[in-house]
């Protein structure tokens, strides 16, 4: 994609040189084709959207650094682009990092939210005659004539599922969210309506009141994601996504001593369906190769299941699951009517059906809860190639002592190496496009011997993680190494990227 050529020059211009940083206030709306650079470091004061018809493009190695209040949302008919690698990331953070060492925090700024033009499953309550079906208004943002937001700045929805609302590459995300009533929050990364032709890849969020990633409708596919201690689900969707999600990593913790879901980890993974149930479309979902490390002492489902939402998972590992493997939620709690509503197709029946499943997985280390429903569905099904471990299947994990948060007993973790031990290392079950089948070869988040989380991440950066990347090796669905880009090598990118 041409993009993509234009994003890497950028790049390249910004890895020439640098100088010492100066700080830039952002309280403006960004009204024209904007840049910023890793020579100044930029604090966002209040809501800041990119607005219709302009572009922002952030260069490698740029650091966001805001006070609480501080956010940024990409309006329908805006572009982002997001120009991190993995040895000059973007960083978005709070003002309280001190960019060595993890802390007990979140809801210190905002955060990131994307708008686009792609197709919702949304029919549901009051809003539905002033927006039929094809658009919805972003949770936590909100209207204020004051500060010059309109209502239409904050919707989101519309009949393109090819959107294309830019790219984002090598960025973390930390201590973020905002609460500004129940339904009503800020998530780490908030896409709404998202197509298919936005790129998203290696993207962290560390620590977040509300949910790590969000996600409404559209098309949009993920891949190198690392999710931590989340203060409510680590990745959630709704409204009839209906893309991927290859090669990632959830580590459930706790972000603030505050409830189960406003600050300490509720759900691994939490997928609706539609609003309501019976709208079109529901949520079509391929998930593949995630490491899930869930807390042993608290926590809720690995993978809660919603409102009719079709999900299949390939080639994951579940370890350290405090209640349910499979959480049958059924009913979103917002109003929508679960599985089978008006005469849609069943819980049971789309697992007899393969609308459902989970296949190629290992199992370690997780809690046998009564209301866990695997068992039930089938999970363990010798056809499933699923494996109950005795051994643990990543090469390390340690956690720090047991802490309270919410009331609720959490041991975050202190340091992994989450690449693939023991039966982790067998073959999974083989997969097709638009999965990356190079990730049938193991199982997991991580090929053998390659960390990708080294180097670019919080994770990395605060010592709960290995602190730089391995050497270059085939990484499976990985486009672009480790990003040691140099004009030597610039052509042969160039061209993978344009094919």
């Amino acid at each position: 994609m041409k993009k993509k050529m234009i994003a890497s020059l950028m790049m390249l211009a910004a890895m020439a040189g640098s100088t010492i940083a100066a700080n830039v206030t952002v309280s403006d709306h960004i009204a024209q084709d904007t840049r910023w650079t890793a020579d100044n470091v930029y604090s966002l004061e209040g809501q800041v959207y990119v607005l219709p018809g302009a572009s922002l493009t952030i260069d490698a190695g740029t650091l966001v650094k805001s006070p609480e209040g501080g956010s940024l949302a990409v309006c329908r008919g805006a572009m982002i682009f997001v120009n991190g690698t993995a040895t000059n990331p973007v960083i978005m953070t709070s003002d309280q990092d001190s960019m060595t060492s993890w802390h007990a925090g979140a809801n210190e700024w905002g955060n990131l939210t994307l708008m686009g033009e792609g197709v919702i499953g949304y029919n549901y309550g009051d809003l539905s005659a002033a927006m039929p079906g094809a658009q919805a208004q972003m949770e936590g943002l909100t209207a204020n004539a004051a500060e010059g937001i309109t209502s239409e700045m904050t919707y989101y929805g519309g009949t393109n599922d090819s959107d294309d609302s830019g790219s984002i590459s090598y960025l973390s995300i930390r201590y973020g969210g905002k609460v500004e009533s129940l339904n009503k929050e800020l998530n780490g990364l908030s896409l709404g309506a998202i197509g298919s032709n936005t790129d998203i890849h290696h993207v962290e969020i560390m620590n977040n009141v509300d949910d790590g990633i969000e996600i409404w409708g559209g098309t949009v596919n993920l891949s190198y994601i690392s999710i931590w201690n989340i203060g409510d689900d680590s990745l959630d969707a709704d409204q009839g996504w209906r893309g991927t999600a290859q090669y990632g990593i959830i580590v459930q913790g706790y972000s603030l001593n505050a409830s189960q879901g406003s600050g300490s980890g509720d759900n691994c993974f939490e997928i609706d369906g539609a609003e309501d149930s019976d709208a079109t479309p529901t949520s079509d979902v391929k998930i593949a190769n995630f490491t899930v490390v869930g807390q042993p002492y608290s926590g809720d489902g690995a993978t809660t299941w919603r409102d009719n939402a079709n999900v299949k998972y390939h080639n994951c590992i579940f370890m350290d699951i405090g209640e349910e493997l499979v959480r049958f939620d059924n009913i979103d709690g917002d109003g929508a009517s679960g599985y089978g509503y008006n005469g849609t197709k069943s819980w049971t029946d789309r697992w007899a059906d393969g609308d459902c499943y989970i296949k190629g997985s290992v199992m370690y280390n997780n809690a046998t809860d009564s209301g866990d429903q695997a068992a039930a569905v089938g999970v363990f099904a010798a056809a499933n190639d699923n494996i109950t471990a005795s051994t643990m299947p990543i090469s390390a994990l340690t956690r720090d002592t047991v802490a309270i948060a919410g009331g609720k007993p959490f041991a975050n973790v202190a340091y992994i190496d989450p690449t693939p031990a023991n039966d982790a290392l067998t073959a999974g079950v083989t997969m097709a496009a638009p999965l990356d089948a190079a990730g049938s070869a193991f199982r997991g988040g991580f090929a053998p011997n390659y960390n990708w989380l080294g180097g670019w991440t919080a994770a990395s950066q605060y010592g709960m993680t290995v602190s730089s990347l391995p050497s270059v090796g085939s990484v499976p669905g990985d486009l672009t190494g480790d990003e040691k880009v140099n004009l030597d090598d610039f052509a042969e990118l160039a061209e993978n990227w344009l094919n």
